[in-house]
């Protein structure tokens, strides 16, 4: 008899220790997309790309925050996938700031190439916080009282071609975080707004896009450009950083004139016009973000500053 008393006792402790903790769940759902694109492999995965995430807007009617929390998480995950040099929001508000261009949300086509070229990007991240709320449900009991906190978030993005100026990606993506507390017998947890439920919605909104960003900036093949030429070396303005080493080849180009969209517009591209083949020899500086080349094969044609260089197949 005491044993069995001993073993029930025992059942119940266990059930309220069950009840009393805090239990967090992530659920992840795509929404509708105004323009859905499929997650495909692109045969261009070469070097790192430089990117540039600007701080997205705020369009909900909650806080103040979102939009810079948003962009954040999502610089976080496009520098885990280890295919970017993502840039520095300090570098790219400082250039957007000098042209008095637009620092937040989506910015136009000509901003983008605009700050591309300063920056040497090969695409822009745009966005905006659409959507946000929390929400509270909760079940009363005779022993026992849930409570739910439910946080939902959809976020906008769009990637601007930092050359072109063109939309090569825009999706939605809808993200739900719910934190349970539950008590039994006026036992267990207890308190107030979860505030990691903010962070951990956007998240679950953000963190599905990254595969789509990755398959449609690599769809363009990888170029770096020539920063300067001096007593026969070339200086490109890639590095170790984004997989460039000794021995690397690389075709170069000059830039002739702009080939413009005769209905929207937008550039479709420029002349190009063979210079010749270069070879890294090694690093150039600290930073990892340069190189140092030399001339290997010559059309008869000097390289200068801001010639295009692309890898040789």
């Amino acid at each position: 008899m005491r044993m069995s008393r001993a073993v029930t006792l025992l059942v119940c402790a266990g059930a309220l220790c069950s009840a009393c903790g805090p239990s967090t769940r992530i659920r992840k759902e795509q929404a509708v997309t105004a323009t859905e694109t499929e997650k495909v492999k692109s045969k261009f995965t070469g070097p790192k790309r430089r990117i540039g995430v600007v701080e997205f807007e705020n369009k909900s009617a909650y806080g103040q925050r979102l939009g810079t929390a948003a962009s954040d998480i999502l610089v976080t995950e496009l520098s885990k996938t280890g295919k970017f040099v993502v840039v520095e929001r300090d570098k790219l508000n400082k250039i957007l700031d000098e042209q008095k261009l637009q620092s937040t949300g989506v910015i136009d086509p000509k901003t983008a190439v605009a700050v591309g070229k300063v920056l040497g990007l090969s695409a822009i991240v745009t966005g905006s916080v659409s959507e946000f709320g929390v929400k509270t449900e909760g079940t009363e009991m005779i022993l026992s009282q849930s409570k739910n906190q439910i946080a939902e978030a959809t976020v906008d993005i769009r990637i601007v071609d930092a050359e072109t100026g063109q939309v090569l990606f825009a999706d939605s993506g809808r993200g739900t975080a719910k934190s349970g507390k539950r008590t039994v017998l006026g036992l267990g947890a207890r308190g107030g707004y979860d505030e990691t439920l903010e962070g951990k919605a956007l998240r679950a909104s953000i963190a599905q896009f990254t595969e789509n960003i990755v398959s449609q900036v690599n769809k363009k093949p990888w170029s770096c450009r020539v920063a300067s030429v001096s007593g026969g070396l070339v200086y490109i303005n890639a590095g170790p950083n984004m997989g460039i080493e000794k021995g690397r080849q690389l075709d170069c180009f000059h830039l002739g004139r702009e080939i413009l969209d005769p209905t929207t517009g937008l550039v479709l591209g420029n002349e190009e016009v063979p210079v010749g083949r270069i070879e890294v020899t090694g690093p150039l500086g600290d930073t990892g973000e340069g190189s140092i080349a030399q001339m290997t094969q010559s059309q008869g044609t000097a390289l200068v500053p801001k010639d295009i260089c692309r890898l040789v197949d």
